[in-house]
């Protein structure tokens, strides 16, 4: 039986070991069979695989999401509508997630602007705010 072994195919991927095993308890990667030595024989695919996930993972989609990804993907039916609704929940997700981060900006900036940086930390205007219950 021919394949790669898990580092082969961690080298060819360019992640580790673990994130291999990772991928394979998680259910994005299948077991592969085993050679008669008991090694791992995985299929040329599977760095493929591999860096599909890790680049679907820098877009911002989860692991169940990219579990999804690769269902739709190995679905006959699948259209590529199904794909771009999926890519588009994300997208908003995503600007949701900026909306977010550039409120705390706002409100850090805020208490930065309030704060001298002199005086004793007992009165820190920053941590004050901190301590009060949702005044802002």
């Amino acid at each position: 039986m021919s394949g790669l072994k898990v580092g082969e195919v961690a080298k060819q991927a360019g992640v580790n070991l673990q994130t291999i095993r990772y991928y394979e308890r998680r259910g994005l990667l299948p077991k592969p069979p085993r050679t008669g030595s008991n090694y791992r024989a995985y299929p040329e695919d599977a760095v493929l695989r591999v860096r599909f996930i890790k680049r679907a993972q820098e877009l911002g989609f989860t692991l169940k999401e990219i579990k999804e990804l690769l269902s739709l993907r190995a679905a006959p039916r699948t259209r590529c509508a199904d794909v771009r609704e999926r890519a588009e929940a994300k997208v908003q997700d995503i600007d949701g997630k900026v909306r977010i981060l550039q409120a705390m900006r706002k409100a850090l900036t805020r208490l930065i602007r309030e704060c001298s940086g002199s005086g004793p930390v007992s009165q820190c205007p920053i941590l004050e705010a901190l301590d009060s219950e949702g005044e802002e």
